[in-house]
C-alpha cells in the first residue's frame, strides 16, 4: 500500500472510530455489554447449579450398585433389566494394581482436585476455539477428570458439545460434595465400559483374563486401563497387537506417576497377554416382550428415559403372571401351531396378549415369532390391522341391545345393497336364510344381518359405540363397512383385548396397563399406580350378560369351535379380513380370535407383516388360528380363579325356554283332559240321578 492510500485510510478510519467511541460513551454501551454478559453467565450458572442439585447425586451410588428388577403381580421377582451394568464390587475386592493403572492413565491429580481440572478446562477451551474456527461443532476431547467421566456415563449423553461439558462440570462438583474419593473411584471402576458388552472391572477381569478383579496382575491391570480410551480398539480379544501396544503405554505412564520403576515396567512390557474368557453373561431378561412393554410404558407414561430405567436400580412392580407368560411363550415356540412358512421362507407372524378384565393389568404378552430384538416391533401393541368380524359385537350388537333389541330378535339375512355406492355385504359362501335370530348371526359370524342391523340402528350409534370401547376411529369410519371391521386405520391386539374387558366385567371397560409401581434405588416410590381401576360403564350389566350369552355360542357351535379349550367355557369372537390383489378368492390378510372368561381376556392376531400374492393366509372362515388360541387358553386358564359366567349359551337358553313352553302345554293339556273326564263323569252321574228321580 502506498503512502497516499495509507493517508486516505487513516482519514476514513479515524473519524469513524471517534464517532463509535462517542456513541459508546453516550449510551454506556460497554457497561451494558458487561451487564448483559454477567447476566447471561449468572443465569447459566444458576441453571447448571439447579441441574446439579436436582440430579439427586446422593442416589448415584445406590443406583449404580443395584440392578433394575422386575416383579410380577404377586410381588415375586421376575427378572432384571440392565445395560451399563456389571457385577458391582467394592474397592477392597479390586486389585490395587487397577486403580494405580487407571489413575496414571486417566487422572493423575484425582486426589488433589475437586471434580475438575483447571489445566484440563484450559485445554478443552483451546480445542473449542480451534474447532469453532474450523467450523466443527464439537469438542475434540480433553478436560474430563475421572469424576467428570463418571457423571457423563451416569447422567449425560456422549455428545461432544460445550453445553454438555458445562453440565458435566457442575455435576462433578456436586458428586465431589457428596461422596469421598474412595466412593467415587469405586463407582467409576464399576461403571466403566470395557468392550464386548462388558461393564465394570469385575466382569472385564473375567472376560479377558478369567480371574476376579482382586487377583489381577500389574500388566493385566494395565490392559484394562488402556482400554478405557477406546474399548473397541484396544481389547485383547479382537485386537491383541493394539492391546499390547496400549498396555505398554500405560505401563510407562505408571512409571511417570511413580507407581512403577522403569525396571519393573520394562519387565512387564516383555510379558505376553494371555486371554482367558470365563465371563458368563447374566440373562435376567426372561420375558422379552413383556419387559420391552414395561420399558415403553415407563418412558411414554412416566417420563423416564431408557438409560434411567436400565441403569438406575429401580424396582418395577408389574401385572405380570409368570405362569401365564411362560405358557404363552411355550405356545409361541411350537411351530406346529402355526401355518407353514411362505415359499420364500417368510414366517407367518402372530401376537397375543392376556389382560385381567377386572383390573386391566396385562398378565402376558408375546409380540411376534422368531428372534426377539430388544425394544423391537411389538405386534401386540403396535400393529394397526383391520379387526374383521371381531368388530361386530362392538359396532353392531352391543348398541342394538342398548337400543331395545334382544339376543333372540329376528334379523334380516338377505343379500342387499345400501346407499348410493350400492354397498353389498356378502355372507361366507354366499348362503342366506332370509331371517335369523341375533344369537345365530353372532355365532356363525354372518355379515348380511350385521350390516342390516347397523343400518337399522343407525351408523352414528354404532360409531359412538366403537369410540366408547376405546378404539381409534375417525369420521371416515362413519359408514356401514364399520359393521365388518372396515376401518380407515387399524387396531392392535392390546386395544381389542381392552375393548372386550367390558363384556367380561359387567359392562365396565378398563384400560390395559403393565406397571403398578416403581421404586427407586433408595426405596422412594416414584410411580404409584396400585389403586384399582374403577373402569367406565359403557353398557348395562344386562346387555353385557346378553352379549356373553351370544358369544359363548361362537366357541360352542359357531366359527370358534376348534378354538375352544377343553373343560372351559369361553366367550368371544373370531374375525378375518380379505387379502386383495392376490389372485385367490380365499386369500386372507388377518385372522383374529378374542376370547374371555370372567378372569382373563386373550386377543390373538395372525398374518404376515406385509401381505402380497406370495404372503397371505388361506381360508376366510377364521378357523386357521383356532389351534393356537385353544392351546393358549388351555395352558393359561389353569392359572386363573376359573370363575363361572352368570349366563348360559344363548342357544341353550332358547332351547330350554322352548322345552319349558312345551312342558307347560303338556301340563295344561293333561289337566284339561283330566278336568274334562271328571266333568264327563259328573255329567253322567247327574243324568243317571235325574233318570232315577223321574222313575220315582
Amino acid at each position: 500500500m502506498n503512502n497516499k492510500s495509507k493517508r486516505s485510510s487513516k482519514k476514513w478510519v479515524g473519524p469513524m472510530f471517534r464517532r463509535l467511541n462517542r456513541f459508546c460513551r453516550k449510551f454506556h454501551l460497554v457497561k451494558w455489554l458487561a451487564v448483559l454478559f454477567l447476566t447471561v453467565m449468572l443465569a447459566m450458572s444458576t441453571y447448571l447449579v439447579f441441574l446439579a442439585k436436582t440430579a439427586h447425586v446422593q442416589n448415584l451410588e445406590s443406583s449404580l450398585a443395584k440392578t433394575t428388577e422386575i416383579f410380577d403381580a404377586s410381588n415375586h421377582k421376575a427378572g432384571e433389566l440392565y445395560a451399563q451394568k456389571g457385577t458391582y464390587v467394592h474397592l477392597n475386592r479390586v486389585s490395587k494394581n487397577i486403580p494405580k493403572a487407571v489413575l496414571s492413565t486417566e487422572d493423575r491429580d484425582f486426589y488433589h482436585e475437586h471434580g475438575f481440572s483447571i489445566k484440563g478446562i484450559g485445554r478443552a477451551v483451546f480445542l473449542l476455539v480451534k474447532n469453532k474456527l474450523l467450523h466443527r461443532d464439537y469438542i475434540s476431547g480433553g478436560g474430563s477428570t475421572l469424576t467428570q467421566q463418571l457423571v457423563k456415563n451416569a447422567y449425560l449423553s456422549q455428545e461432544q458439545t460445550m453445553t454438555r461439558k458445562l453440565k458435566e462440570l457442575f455435576l462433578a462438583i456436586q458428586v465431589e460434595n457428596v461422596y469421598s474419593k474412595k466412593e467415587i473411584l469405586t463407582m467409576y471402576l464399576n461403571n466403566a465400559y470395557f468392550g464386548n458388552g462388558v461393564w465394570g472391572v469385575q466382569d472385564a477381569s473375567q472376560k479377558y483374563f478369567g480371574q476376579n478383579a482382586v487377583d489381577l496382575s500389574v500388566p493385566d491391570a494395565a490392559v484394562l486401563a488402556g482400554m478405557l480410551t477406546s474399548p473397541s480398539a484396544y481389547n485383547p480379544i479382537d485386537h491383541p497387537k493394539a492391546a499390547k501396544w496400549r498396555r505398554n503405554v500405560v505401563l510407562q505412564l505408571m512409571v511417570e506417576n511413580n507407581q512403577l520403576t522403569q525396571a519393573q515396567a520394562n519387565y512387564y512390557k516383555k510379558t505376553p497377554i494371555v486371554v482367558r474368557d470365563t465371563y458368563v453373561r447374566k440373562d435376567g431378561y426372561k420375558y422379552p416382550y413383556y419387559f420391552d412393554a414395561v420399558i415403553d410404558e415407563a418412558i411414554s407414561k412416566y417420563g423416564l428415559t431408557e438409560s434411567e430405567i436400565m441403569n438406575r436400580g429401580y424396582r418395577i412392580y408389574t401385572n405380570l403372571n409368570q405362569s401365564q407368560q411362560q405358557a404363552m411363550q411355550t405356545t409361541y415356540n411350537n411351530d406346529a401351531l402355526f401355518p407353514s412358512n411362505a415359499a420364500d421362507g417368510t414366517e407367518v407372524q402372530s401376537a397375543s396378549i392376556g389382560v385381567s378384565p377386572t383390573t386391566g393389568g396385562v398378565t402376558a404378552v408375546v409380540g411376534g415369532r422368531g428372534k426377539h430384538v430388544f425394544r423391537g416391533f411389538d405386534r401386540a401393541s403396535q400393529i394397526k390391522r383391520q379387526p374383521g368380524s371381531t368388530m361386530k359385537p362392538l359396532a353392531v350388537y352391543t348398541p342394538a341391545l342398548e337400543a331395545g333389541y334382544k339376543f333372540d330378535s329376528e334379523l334380516v339375512d338377505k343379500k342387499k345393497s345400501y346407499g348410493s355406492n350400492h354397498y353389498t355385504p356378502k355372507n361366507y359362501n354366499n348362503v342366506y336364510q332370509g331371517k335369523v335370530p341375533m344369537y345365530q348371526a353372532v355365532a356363525q359370524s354372518m355379515n348380511a344381518p350385521a350390516v342390516w342391523l347397523l343400518n337399522q340402528i343407525g351408523v352414528n350409534r354404532g360409531y359412538q359405540s366403537v369410540k366408547d370401547f376405546n378404539l381409534p376411529v375417525t369420521k371416515k369410519d362413519k359408514n356401514l363397512a364399520l359393521a365388518l371391521g372396515g376401518l380407515s386405520g387399524g387396531v392392535s391386539p392390546q386395544q381389542m383385548a381392552g375393548a372386550y374387558t367390558a363384556f367380561a366385567n359387567g359392562g365396565k371397560i378398563v384400560k390395559p396397563f403393565y406397571i403398578r409401581k416403581i421404586v427407586d434405588s433408595t426405596g422412594k416410590v416414584i410411580v404409584d399406580n396400585t389403586a384399582k381401576q374403577q373402569g367406565r360403564q359403557i353398557m348395562s350389566a344386562s346387555v353385557a350378560k346378553q352379549m356373553t350369552s351370544m358369544m359363548l355360542g361362537v366357541f360352542n357351535n359357531g366359527t370358534g369351535v376348534d378354538a375352544k379349550p377343553y373343560g372351559y367355557s369361553v366367550a368371544g369372537k373370531t374375525g378375518s379380513t380379505e387379502a386383495d390383489n392376490t389372485g385367490s378368492s380365499d386369500a386372507t390378510k388377518d385372522k383374529w380370535i378374542i376370547g374371555y372368561t370372567p378372569d382373563l381376556v386373550v386377543a390373538t392376531w395372525e398374518g404376515f407383516d406385509s401381505t402380497s400374492q406370495a404372503h397371505h393366509l388361506e381360508n376366510l372362515s377364521g378357523t386357521g388360528v383356532g389351534p393356537l388360541f385353544r392351546n393358549e387358553m388351555q395352558t393359561m386358564l389353569p392359572y386363573t380363579k376359573n370363575s363361572s359366567f352368570n349366563t348360559k349359551d344363548a342357544q341353550t337358553i332358547v332351547q330350554d325356554e322352548n322345552k319349558d313352553n312345551g312342558n307347560l302345554w303338556d301340563t295344561i293339556q293333561k289337566k284339561t283332559d283330566e278336568y274334562s273326564n271328571k266333568f264327563e263323569q259328573k255329567a253322567k252321574d247327574f243324568i243317571n240321578d235325574a233318570k232315577s228321580w223321574f222313575k220315582h
